[in-house]
């Protein structure tokens, strides 16, 4: 292959979960600038993601999809396979963060379902389907976002650690599972980024500055800065590469 071929994306066909916001919609965006045709999938409303959908034009079709739900999951692959015949990339991002971070004591089981159902069973799911037809339709791409979070423990958010824990599992084990079809399987496991999801963080300065000061190169990433490991993993630049967890975190698990 030529080396101008490494990151052609042009023409690929690609779900992305969790794509009405953060870091998500950035990949989707990105995808959609190389030439990629989409499924926006994500729990909120389809004109809820209006706006992103209307950035991508008519290579992007919304459909709000519980990942967590088995039968919401069939129903997403059902309608990227009938908008595009075929998903080359799967792009595991829907997530959801512990409500409250309170004592793993006080944890409810119904918390610690709720978060375990969207980010290890939803990856699990997602994965399962759209999996089953890459393996009929030749091969594809899966890449999962995980988060230094599986590998370094945070205290108070245990059932956030035990699924991301899981994701870098459930990756390995599907990319050695799946390598005799072509399928490969790899994760990104980022740091803290600057989202929605992250906001409570970074308005309060004691707490803001002493994550920083953890982090070598002290501060949190933007959405973007993810973006190009996104592109690596998703590109033919990265075709013997699977079953690995590139970690995107400034430097923080190198301590």
């Amino acid at each position: 292959m030529d080396s101008s071929e490494w990151f052609q994306l042009k023409d690929k066909k690609a779900i992305v979960t969790g794509s009405g916001k953060g870091l998500g919609r950035e990949i989707a965006l990105c995808f959609a600038e190389h030439g990629v045709s989409l499924t926006l999938a994500d729990v909120v409303s389809p004109e809820e993601t209006a706006a992103c959908v209307e950035k991508i034009g008519p290579r992007g079709v919304p459909i709000q999809t519980d990942v967590s739900d088995e039968a919401s999951v069939k129903k997403m692959v059902e309608r990227a396979v009938s908008e595009f015949g075929k998903i080359d990339i799967l792009v595991n991002n829907a997530g959801i963060i512990q409500d409250g971070f309170m004592p793993t004591e006080d944890t409810s089981v119904d918390e610690w379902d709720r978060v375990i159902k969207v980010n290890l069973r939803g990856t699990f799911l997602c994965s399962r389907y759209t999996g089953k037809l890459m393996i009929e339709t030749g091969g594809g791409n899966i890449i999962n976002i995980a988060s230094t979070a599986g590998f370094n423990g945070i205290a108070r958010a245990p059932a956030y650690c035990a699924s991301k824990a899981g994701v870098i599992s459930l990756t390995k084990s599907l990319a050695v599972e799946w390598a005799k079809y072509n399928v490969r399987v790899n994760a990104i496991a980022p740091h803290y980024l600057e989202t929605e999801a992250t906001k409570g963080l970074r308005m309060n300065d004691k707490v803001f500055d002493l994550i920083v000061k953890q982090i070598p190169l002290r501060r949190f990433a933007g959405p973007s800065e993810v973006l190009g490991t996104v592109l690596l993993l998703a590109s033919p630049a990265a075709s013997y590469i699977t079953g690995s967890v590139i970690v995107v975190d400034g430097g923080f698990l190198a301590q």
